[in-house]
């Protein structure tokens, strides 16, 4: 049989070729008995529909960017599924770029990406403390960005956030209502504007009980374990705090090992807060305190974000969006209870 093109295809079912055309791309407008009409009828008249040709006349490469700083953490994962749920819905491919918290490899890829290679991006940021001016190359194309979780403050971009200040706050008060009173505050890098927001909140909730805010309790780890586990297992010998307060979770479970290197009882003589999606979080000896924000719909919330800024074509169009974080707090920090 000779192939058929999409006009000859939408007239022999009496729709129109933008109905065929949807369907094929999995459009959510599309009802499902519809759907089904039109593939049943392309596999019997052996249609296979060309995407790429498509988009080409559309000027579109149906295809997103999420840049991330890595996916090891669950935060992210959990986001980038919430992301690909939305643009799967819309008929688009998601490319992942992992740059492992090397400034150097984002600078790259956003160079890569201002081609046209992708219609739009999403980001969460790497290197806050510098030169930033790459990024209006993204902007003069007229790609649409949103950043989240971390983000460029000097960047004008649309940006789903937490309540990083609120959520540190009620964190550090509630180690500090269980009679912590030299509680430590594990950071990777404290000059990304998330850092210093949660650093923030640390630091109110003590001035507020009346404590001395002490710059030596800020500790500046790594993304590396081992010379994490290092670091910390020196520092908990050395000014033997009470609490820890981790800002990622990676600090948090190097802080397990270590304590149970040195025989630290975690929950008794050393209480643990820290920012996780960790789902075996309630299945750690202790259970892992945690202060978890909504990364599948922050992911999910950045996406829809990123299309209406593709339906609208306004590049000075910006949201933002802040979601709330949610403690539970388990037996590393007290009484297991949710706030």
């Amino acid at each position: 049989m000779d192939s058929i093109n999409i006009k000859q295809l939408a007239k022999k079912l009496n729709l129109s070729t933008s109905t065929v055309s949807r369907a094929f791309r999995g459009h959510s407008d599309i009802n499902r008995e519809t759907k089904e009409k039109i593939l049943a009828m392309a596999r019997e008249l052996n249609y296979q529909p060309n995407h790429l040709a498509s988009n080409l006349r559309e000027n579109k490469s149906k295809t997103i960017a999420v840049v991330v700083p890595e996916i090891a953490n669950n935060f992210f994962s959990r986001a980038i599924n919430g992301i690909e749920r939305i643009a799967r819905d819309r008929g688009y491919h998601v490319l992942i770029y992992l740059t492992n918290d090397d400034f150097e490899k984002e600078v790259a890829f956003l160079s890569e990406l201002h081609n046209g290679r992708v219609d739009g991006i999403i980001m969460s940021v790497t290197g806050e403390a510098k030169d930033h001016s790459y990024m209006h190359k993204i902007r003069k194309k007229s790609i649409p960005l949103v950043f989240f979780d971390r983000v460029y403050d000097d960047v004008m971009a649309s940006k789903v956030l937490t309540n990083d200040y609120e959520s540190s706050f009620t964190a550090t008060k509630h180690l500090l209502e269980q009679g912590c009173r030299k509680i430590v505050y594990l950071v990777v890098n404290k000059n990304l504007s998330i850092g210093k927001m949660r650093m923030q909140g640390y630091c109110d909730a003590l001035e507020s009980s009346g404590i001395p805010f002490s710059e030596d309790l800020v500790i500046d780890c790594s993304n590396e374990m081992s010379s994490n586990m290092q670091l910390l297992g020196d520092m908990f010998q050395s000014l033997k705090p009470d609490g820890v307060f981790a800002s990622v979770e990676r600090l948090a479970l190097a802080s397990y090992y270590v304590c149970h290197d040195l025989n630290i009882r975690i929950g008794e003589e050393l209480k643990i807060v820290c920012f996780s999606s960790l789902e075996i979080a309630p299945l750690l000896n202790p259970s892992l305190s945690t202060i978890t924000q909504p990364a599948f719909e922050m992911g999910k919330e950045a996406a829809s974000i990123l299309f209406r800024r593709l339906e609208d074509s306004d590049p000075n169009c910006h949201e933002n969006v802040v979601l709330g974080s949610e403690l539970i707090i388990r037996n590393s920090s007290g009484a297991a209870s949710m706030l």
